[in-house]
């Protein structure tokens, strides 16, 4: 075991020490005026967010799975309906498709960025048509941080009239081709659980979108389907608001936000420089900025290398160890017609290392130096 100081695998501390007191201050303002649900907060943070994203109009809520799935009703999507998703994401980006009646049809994704095969989208789409479902909706994943191909996606959705929602959950600050993340899509979903590139400090989701009568929909539906009022149901909705104090804090962030996601980018670079040639590095692709949610490798024999660096005080993260269409609750559902043999791959042997923008030189020293050694001996 080793006697060093033990590793954050994200420092959400450092950060704390940054901002001071201007988070404890925002919350006490909360706190004196009292509007505790849908403050005024909420309105400037959606304004900020719409902002920094491109987009005119931003919708909280209340968590990035609830931002997926405030989209999906919106939308109608139901019954018979099928969306494409990724196989290599979390749960919910598969799980709103299912709660919202419909059915979610898995892609592969490539095996260098992580990111939706389009080819394999497009298989997928095909599949769904040859079982009688009617696709509506598409949603790519913007995995550990990097944009999707917006442009191929988007070329393919177009083509079989299918919408695109994009999960931005660890990209929200990254852009493609100089537009930034929120401005591709006909709606991008954000989340704000502590860990992503932009949390609070609790759950917390937004979405960003041009379209006004979506996010009119949304509003409502955010707010049990209201209508003139909170008595005035005129659709069947969710408990979906964002908290004015978690929307306190997000203002506090965005303060530095800017900062932080060029300091990723240098955190990333040095990795990339120190870990070249000894693991097969993620790769960013042209014209993109990663929001660098996760610094994702890909390594043999993966579970043993991980407990030889936790033993060395270097944790460690999988993201994700089964491939979302081999779970036990999506395994029957659809898959393009090769099925997902990339993600299921990448599921064996992904290993993500500490990674946040305050992660200094020497720590980031004593992680390669850990990774080589284990990988040497």
């Amino acid at each position: 075991m080793s006697n060093a100081a033990p590793i954050p695998f994200v420092d959400l501390q450092a950060q704390r020490a940054r901002l001071g007191d201007k988070v404890d201050t925002a919350i006490a303002k909360v706190l004196e005026h009292g509007k505790f649900i849908m403050g005024p907060e909420v309105a400037a943070l959606e304004e900020r967010l719409a902002a920094l994203g491109g987009t005119k109009y931003c919708v909280s809520c209340s968590s990035g799975t609830d931002s997926l799935l405030l989209v999906l009703m919106a939308w109608e999507i139901g019954p018979g309906d099928a969306v494409i998703v990724p196989a290599m994401t979390f749960a919910s980006t598969a799980e709103v498709v299912a709660l919202a009646g419909a059915t979610p049809v898995f892609c592969d994704v490539h095996p260098d960025t992580f990111n939706m095969d389009p080819a394999s989208f497009e298989a997928a789409v095909a599949v769904a048509k040859e079982k009688g479902l009617t696709p509506r909706a598409v949603i790519p994943v913007d995995l550990f941080g990097q944009p999707a191909d917006y442009p191929a996606i988007e070329k393919i959705a177009a083509r079989h009239g299918l919408l695109v929602l994009a999960d931005a959950a660890q990209s929200y600050g990254g852009a493609l081709s100089g537009k930034p993340v929120g401005a591709w899509g006909a709606a991008t979903s954000v989340s704000f659980f502590p860990a992503k590139p932009l949390g609070c400090y609790g759950d917390g989701g937004a979405v960003l979108t041009d379209d006004a009568d979506l996010a009119a929909r949304m509003k409502s539906l955010r707010v049990h389907g209201q209508g003139t009022n909170k008595y005035d149901n005129v659709r069947i909705g969710l408990n979906a608001r964002l908290d004015t104090i978690q929307a306190a804090v997000l203002l506090a962030k965005l303060d530095i936000f800017p900062d932080e996601i060029a300091e990723r980018q240098a955190v990333a670079q040095r990795y990339d420089s120190l870990l070249g040639g000894i693991a097969t590095t993620p790769r960013v692709i042209e014209g993109a900025v990663s929001a660098w949610a996760q610094y994702t490798l890909r390594i043999e024999n993966r579970d043993a290398v991980a407990k030889k660096l936790n033993a060395a005080g270097v944790p460690t993260a999988v993201y994700y160890p089964v491939a979302l269409s081999d779970q036990p609750a999506y395994a029957h559902y659809p898959r393009a017609g090769n099925g997902t043999p990339v993600s299921q791959a990448l599921a064996d042997d992904v290993l993500s290392l500490p990674f946040h923008p305050y992660l200094d030189a020497a720590t980031q020293d004593r992680i390669a130096k850990a990774l080589k050694d284990v990988l040497a001996a």
